[in-house]
């Protein structure tokens, strides 16, 4: 279950509660009986490591991660150069460091 904290402006106390998301909101101080704001604070939940797109989900190609050895992912098929192909091609590296 989530805990929500609460301020009262009246007494400045500050307070937990914990909730289940479907609660209504707490509306008045358990100390004063007086209006409450809930708070925003920072969430204790954190995600640590590489996580699962640093780990290979979302490569093509057979690197390190999870799904490189399941045969899933395929390796796209690299377009010949022209000179590989029989076309003439003055501006390719390939071509021209041949001769």
């Amino acid at each position: 279950m989530p805990v929500y904290e609460y301020e009262c402006p009246a007494c400045e106390k500050v307070f937990e509660m914990q909730q289940r998301i479907a609660d209504a909101p707490v509306e008045i101080c358990p100390e004063c009986g007086g209006p409450v704001k809930k708070l925003i604070s920072m969430s204790s939940f954190q995600l640590k490591g590489g996580g699962w797109y640093a780990d290979g989900y979302s490569q093509t190609s057979g690197g390190a991660g999870k799904n490189a050895s399941s045969g899933t992912a395929k390796t796209p098929t690299p377009t010949p150069a022209p000179c590989q192909t029989g076309e003439s091609c003055k501006s390719c590296p390939a071509a021209t460091s041949s001769s």
